[in-house]
């Protein structure tokens, strides 16, 4: 520990030239998260609103993984750390839901909606298919509960937004 910390203090003297940084090679999924993070905050607002000014207090950043799951809602994020499993849904507009779309399709945030097109388009390429399903995606979350939680019970959510997204490969 005691040798770890001295090459860190080492490392850091001040007025020593530091060699500049270098560039490395990105994978699809750190150019999507890339992209999806230098967008302006206009570009990332959703047609329906899961942020109101009601529930804004209540929503909370955690880092999950988000995936899609047989029954109804299909999308569904587990809170990593923990075993809690959210319900994924449009927003409390849309909330309780009325049709089957509000079911089976939730908005997602801007930057979870690019980091898939980027991948599906990879997939596409590597492949020459489109998924059928979405694969999983890891990535910190901005969640605005729905519903009161009631211990055993999955509670039902909506994403506001996201950031440091990391889609899985499944082949």
């Amino acid at each position: 520990m005691l040798l770890v910390m001295t090459a860190f203090i080492a490392a850091n003297v001040p007025g020593e030239p530091q060699a500049p940084p270098t560039e490395v090679a990105r994978t699809a999924s750190q150019e999507q998260t890339k992209s999806a993070t230098t967008t302006p905050p206009a570009a990332s607002k959703r047609k329906i609103s899961c942020k109101t000014p009601e529930n804004a207090s209540l929503c909370y950043w955690a880092h999950g993984r988000l995936s899609v799951w047989e029954g109804t809602p299909p999308f569904r994020l587990w809170k990593i750390g923990t075993r809690r499993i959210l319900a994924i849904h449009n927003g409390p507009s849309r909330y309780p839901p009325r049709t089957v779309d509000d079911f089976e399709n939730p908005e997602f945030p801007a930057e979870l909606d690019r980091a898939y097109e980027v991948d599906n388009r990879r997939h596409k390429k590597a492949t020459g298919t489109m998924w059928a399903i979405p694969p999983p995606v890891f990535a910190d979350f901005e969640i605005c509960p729905l519903e009161p939680e009631h211990k055993g019970w999955m509670r039902d959510v909506c994403i506001e937004s996201a950031k440091n997204i990391f889609i899985e490969r499944d082949y």
